[in-house]
């Protein structure tokens, strides 16, 4: 029999506390919101002069009014397209009473309209304009966005595409941006503030006793044994869906917004990951994917079911719906907290079904860096290794309503809020030499919280790192691995080492010199750096000479994975394709993992490298790169 339920109940019910949740909870996949059908496309901003205004507005999403900084009237701010080889000047306004800032993702342009506070250039006072001025020497799928406080998270963010000069390798009948993005009703300020306080404030996915009786969570022994390490493995995401509601192009999971096609077409899907602190898992029930471009660099078509895509990062890809019917277009957030949704239809008013959130990811050994599949667990998960750990329940955190603050994202994929409980974590006092650097070391009965760092140098320059998280005394090449969550999904995923770039790279010349980067943090203090070092402590870049070709191992020491992005250049991950290797601006780093690229310095300039979580950028971790010219002084 078939039942419908209309968007003011579905909202309501979000708001009725335990009545909501079981709303949420009974709500099959059928069940849909009432959109009229397709939702008009972002504005569209093209020239040689454009004129971009920054304020602040509010925003409607799923129904719901929420502060929003925009550009030109707009959240998402509006789609700037342009074409190779033309030149830009682009005026930027800030009309809000503080400064802010635009920069260009992923654009090779002069440093000084890089549009990094601090870095590049001093910033867009308030009540002023600044004029951006480049040549367009790059074609592809890229975005812009604020760099100034928590203004990203707010809504300054915009995709950016460039239409190549001569034919574009990429064959389309149409195409459509899917700008993925989050948004809270809390601000950056308070967010920033309940992570510092308590690291776990947004983690209401821990395990519970009725979860270890359903079989959902890690068996006994496992979770004593993480118990006794005080380590949360449920801990994939800071900001989950407890603040979160997930967009695509600035809609709610209800606001369904539609994209439309012809039957036979091929539609190109520009995707675009402008969230402050979410990575996504993609997919289409019923098409695959064809990847054509990444990071807005075209790569030899790959056929998948799914791709995670990190912060910062675009993905291009080809689908083509035989059928005349409407299939749906889940994100869905790595921690299954909340999904991004939309509806590719033939036409309006369309709908098709929205697959539940799929059990929520925990973190392993082998996400500490370390392999523990030899490991004889007494019954345990061998092949996962140690998943899981309880705190034990306890009250909502002081100011938390759990059934107010669970949102449309969350509420679409049938997921029941969880209560959330206080982290009783000690991450900060962990000495790797513990385990021996022995994979598979036994590491039950270990009382990390009690164990004292001792200072750790890295090559080739000594830095010293008392105190910080240390986890992964033997970090592994994870680029041939899915993201998280998506192991055993029973379909083909993405990888990194599946990217092989359509054209031959332009520098292929062996690196002259290596260089290690360790990405620590110590999640009980919620501090993050690049080798133990905030960028707030130190005036010390990363240093290269113009034209010199690096390679660059980053190496995860944290259980969370991270997407760095390195400003004004492209690099190439090293994935066994030779010349032909991967270009790209953006790359997650997986917990416990290690990703190695080479590069080439070929602007001069200082330049920002940070991780692309936002609060984790704000916490510490980005530093200065400074390519100084050849034969310069040092």
């Amino acid at each position: 029999m078939t039942k419908t339920i209309d968007r003011r109940t579905l909202l309501r019910g979000a708001g009725l506390g335990a009545g909501g949740l079981a709303l949420a909870a009974w709500m099959p996949a059928w069940a849909q919101s009432v959109s009229p059908g397709l939702t008009p496309d972002l504005p569209t901003v093209s020239g040689e002069d454009i004129r971009l205004r920054i304020a602040r507005q509010r925003m409607a999403i799923d129904g719901r009014h929420y502060r929003a900084i925009g550009v030109n009237g707009t959240v998402p701010a509006p789609l700037i397209r342009l074409r190779e080889g033309q030149h830009v000047r682009l005026h930027v306004e800030n009309a809000l009473d503080e400064d802010s800032s635009i920069h260009w993702h992923g654009l090779i342009v002069p440093a000084q309209f890089d549009g990094v506070p601090g870095v590049s250039f001093p910033g867009i006072t308030p009540r002023s304009t600044f004029r951006y001025d480049f040549p367009i020497r790059q074609n592809g799928t890229y975005w812009y966005h604020s760099h100034s406080g928590g203004q990203e998270q707010l809504g300054l963010y915009g995709p950016l595409i460039i239409d190549p000069a001569g034919p574009d390798p990429v064959r389309y009948d149409r195409e459509h941006v899917i700008l993925l993005s989050d948004h809270s009703r809390s601000s950056p300020e308070a967010i920033f503030r309940n992570l510092k306080a308590m690291p776990g404030y947004y983690n209401y996915q821990r395990q519970t006793l009725a979860g270890l009786l359903a079989g959902r969570d890690q068996k006994g022994r496992d979770r004593a044994e993480w118990g006794k390490m005080r380590m949360d493995p449920a801990d994939i995401s800071d900001v989950t869906g407890a603040a979160y509601t997930y967009l695509v192009n600035g809609h709610g999971p209800f606001d369904n917004w539609t994209a439309l096609f012809k039957p036979g077409e091929r539609v190109r899907l520009r995707f675009v990951n402008a969230a402050a602190m979410t990575s996504f898992n993609v997919r289409i029930p019923g098409l695959r994917f064809t990847i054509v471009q990444a990071d807005g660099q075209h790569v030899v078509p790959v056929e998948v079911d799914e791709f995670q895509i990190g912060v910062a990062e675009t993905y291009d890809a080809i689908v083509t719906p035989m059928e005349d019917k409407a299939f749906t277009l889940v994100g869905e957030a790595i921690d299954r907290s909340g999904m991004a949704r939309a509806t590719l239809a033939p036409r309006p008013g369309m709908v098709a079904a929205v697959p539940p959130l799929r059990p929520r990811p925990l973190a392993t050994m082998k996400d500490m860096g370390m392999d523990m599949s030899s490991m004889d667990h007494g019954g345990g998960d061998a092949s996962g290794g140690m998943q899981g750990m309880s705190h034990g329940a306890m009250p909502a955190p002081r100011g938390v309503d759990p059934s107010a603050e669970r949102n449309a994202s969350a509420r679409l994929g049938g997921a029941a809020a969880a209560p959330p409980s206080l982290a009783g974590m000690d991450h900060s006092r962990v000495d790797p030499s513990a385990t021996g650097g022995t994979p598979g070391a036994d590491m039950a009965g270990m009382d990390m919280g009690a164990m004292r760092m001792r200072d750790f140098s890295y090559a080739p320059e000594v830095r010293k790192t008392p105190g910080v998280q240390t986890l992964s005394p033997m970090p592994m090449d994870r680029t041939g691995e899915p993201g998280q969550g998506l192991e055993d999904v029973g379909h083909r995923v993405l990888v990194y080492k599946d990217l092989m770039a359509l054209d031959r790279n332009p520098d292929v010349r062996a690196p002259s010199r290596s260089l290690d980067i360790h990405l620590t943090g110590n999640m009980e203090r919620f501090m993050w750096a690049f080798d133990g070092v905030k960028m707030s402590d130190t005036m010390e870049p990363f240093p290269f000479v113009e034209g010199e070709r690096v390679r660059v191992n980053l190496i995860n020491d944290t259980m969370m994975g991270h997407p760095i992005h390195l400003h004004g250049h492209f690099f190439e991950l090293v994935t066994g394709h030779g010349d032909h290797a991967p270009r790209k601006h953006t790359v997650i780093v997986q917990p416990g993992g290690k990703v190695t690229w080479d590069f080439t310095a070929d602007a001069v300039g200082d330049w920002a490298f940070h991780c692309h979580l936002l609060y984790h950028m704000m916490a510490g971790m980005m530093r200065t790169v400074s390519v100084r010219p050849k034969g310069g002084p040092a």
